[in-house]
């Protein structure tokens, strides 16, 4: 009872995290007039210090520094928030430039892709494994992602990065097996120094002290808004299978496709729309596969890293 009660709201966590995703392009939007490595070193920077306010407002100081020393004892998990800092700041780079530069649906279709990346990780390296159902519902949604990149017309490295980087970055959180605020403000920690050494070689910034404007809120409220839904998203993925972190994800990508269609007039075809389906049928399969499941067949059993 417990350990289902735990998959349930670590469900929720994930799904308020996607849904929080889904609609960022509409705050990305706002400042698309500023440069996207620019904002990113923004969002970097501001999320590590939202990171160290929360930490000092809820007294984790003596857990936060055990925590890190634990980790610099640890080599394979110090090497593993490396890369998940690299991963999800390469992440965040693509992410940015495609919103900015009209490429939300190219952007959606990578988030599409991810869960079947996802899926494939979960398979062969946590060795979790899929009912019928669930392996017809996989091959559903590829038939949905493959219609969309052969619609495409290009080769879509915007969305194969998008989709690779997140797998990976999913992958580490679910086995490093660390407080999600405590990696998260390790991993903008990381990254940080790179950051202000990168704004401090650009000839001319957006962000300077002689005038507090809307775009320099923004600038900062961009560390909220990334670490709100990174925390919810590492909190849920501690509980869940990645399998279903993967499917819970095409809601994402769901609200990007919306955006851009309705909001910012991409085009949207018949293709798009077939595609679509093919999906949502899927994920509602999988959905109901993972509900029919007894409970104590939905907890996944990881090896962490130590």
């Amino acid at each position: 009872m417990k350990e289902n009660q735990s998959t349930k709201l670590g469900a929720l966590y994930a799904i308020i995290a996607y849904v929080l995703w889904g609609v960022l392009p509409i705050y990305w939007k706002f400042i698309d007039h500023v440069g996207s490595g620019e904002i990113l070193a923004h969002r970097i920077i501001w999320s590590f210090v939202f990171m160290i306010v929360l930490i000092t407002i809820v007294r984790a100081w003596p857990e936060f520094v055990s925590t890190c020393r634990d980790m610099l004892l640890h080599k394979r998990r110090l090497l593993a928030i490396i890369c998940a800092s690299l991963v999800i700041s390469l992440n965040w780079l693509t992410y940015i430039w495609a919103v900015n530069n009209d490429y939300i649906i190219q952007a959606s279709l990578g988030y599409y892709m991810n869960p079947l990346i996802s899926i494939l990780l979960a398979v062969v390296v946590l060795r979790e494994k899929l009912s019928a159902q669930q392996v017809f519902s996989v091959i559903l949604a590829s038939v949905g992602v493959i219609l969309l990149t052969v619609h495409a017309g290009v080769f879509p490295w915007v969305s194969i990065w998008l989709a690779v980087s997140f797998a990976i970055y999913g992958l580490i959180k679910k086995v490093i097996h660390m407080s999600a605020m405590f990696s998260l403000t390790i991993e903008t920690m990381m990254v940080t120094p790179i950051a202000l050494v990168y704004l401090s070689l650009l000839p001319k910034q957006t962000f300077t002290l002689n005038v507090f404007t809307s775009t320099h809120a923004l600038l900062i409220g961009a560390g909220v808004m990334t670490a709100i839904p990174l925390l919810l998203f590492a909190k849920g993925a501690q509980s869940i299978p990645l399998s279903l972190i993967g499917f819970l994800q095409y809601i994402a990508p769901t609200i990007m496709l919306i955006l851009g269609i309705f909001v910012y007039n991409e085009t949207f075809s018949l293709i798009h729309l077939l595609a679509f389906s093919f999906i949502w049928i899927a994920l509602i399969i999988y959905l109901i596969s993972i509900y029919r499941q007894p409970a104590m067949d939905k907890t996944p059993k990881v090896k962490y890293l130590s």
